[in-house]
């Protein structure tokens, strides 16, 4: 439609470089940036996000970084709020925004709309569901989800844990499964934007290179005594999900439960690095399923990212 205002939108998994490339692309033209990132909106939490630093921030301003303490929750429903008013707000203005982050939720949520009737998570329902996970096997919860929803069953296999998570915690609060709450939304009514998506997919080898580096350098600047002053700051909850964050709950169970001994330390280096690692993969797996749906188009290197859109936008 003629009349349908552009959105750029710059996906990829962590460490791939997207931040950098939306920051090259803003010197280039009437941008502003709205960071799509479930971590970076946390007040406090900044070297283990890599969120980019003030003099960055002042140099490229970002909406919808620090706007909320991690004591506090910020859901996909927040976020597409937030975010349309701001392309609004942008549109008025005369610019462009461009979206740029890796929590593929948030865009999914901003692509697609979201199921407006499922309910908002209850901490202390998903806490007891990892558990049994953690005691009993995550086979046996599946089993309990296949029991309440066999379609659910049938979509999702026993290493999607997230997913099992959210449906059994859905079934939970409402009694109801999730699968037959999400086949009674409304049709999604069509935006009046205009997406324009880009992925940028290193490739694996390369980006597991970048994520190492990424967090030595996060190690060797601070981020454990960041953590410390988060933990004395806030005295946290462990299932709030800011310290449930990539990173974060290594660190507060290093900090809580070990003796701080170097080989404790390098073990949850390894941790983090595993699990920053698995956070890409899943990454990789949520940007192919939307790619499923809508019109991409995909960068294999940030060289080819920035030729491209230098001659699309610049």
């Amino acid at each position: 439609m003629s009349n349908q205002l552009p959105v750029i939108n710059l996906m990829g998994p962590t460490a791939s470089g997207k931040t950098a490339l939306a920051c090259e692309l803003y010197e280039q033209g009437n941008y502003e940036l709205i960071s799509v990132d479930s971590a970076l909106v946390f007040k406090d939490m900044d070297i283990g996000t890599a969120k980019p630093s003030k003099a960055e921030q002042a140099r490229y301003p970002h909406h919808l970084i620090d706007i909320i303490t991690p004591l506090e929750v910020y859901s996909a429903a927040e976020f597409v709020e937030d975010a349309c008013r701001l392309i609004d707000d942008i549109h008025s203005r005369g610019k462009t925004p461009i979206l740029v982050g890796g929590t593929m939720l948030y865009f999914k949520a901003l692509l697609e709309g979201l199921a407006s009737n499922l309910p908002s998570a209850d901490y202390d329902i998903r806490a007891a569901i990892e558990l049994k996970g953690e005691t009993e096997g995550w086979q046996a919860v599946y089993d309990e989800l296949k029991a309440v929803d066999s379609l659910a069953g049938e979509k999702f296999k026993v290493s999607d844990k997230q997913r099992i998570i959210r449906a059994l915690e859905v079934y939970k609060i409402t009694g109801r499964p999730i699968t037959q709450l999400q086949a009674e939304q409304p049709q999604k009514q069509p935006y009046r934007y205009n997406f324009h998506n880009y992925a940028l997919l290193p490739d694996r080898v390369e980006l597991h290179k970048r994520i190492e580096m990424r967090l030595e350098k996060m190690w060797e600047i601070g981020f454990l005594n960041e953590v410390e002053n988060l933990m004395k700051k806030y005295d946290p909850d462990e299932n709030l999900p800011a310290f449930r964050s990539v990173g974060y709950r290594q660190a507060i169970d290093f900090l809580k439960n070990s003796d701080k001994h170097q080989e404790n330390y390098q073990e949850m280096c390894d941790k983090a690095l595993f699990a920053t690692r698995q956070l890409a993969k899943r990454q990789y797996t949520w940007l192919r399923s939307l790619q499923e749906l809508h019109q991409f188009k995909t960068f294999f290197t940030i060289k080819q990212a920035q030729e491209d859109l230098r001659n699309l936008y610049g």
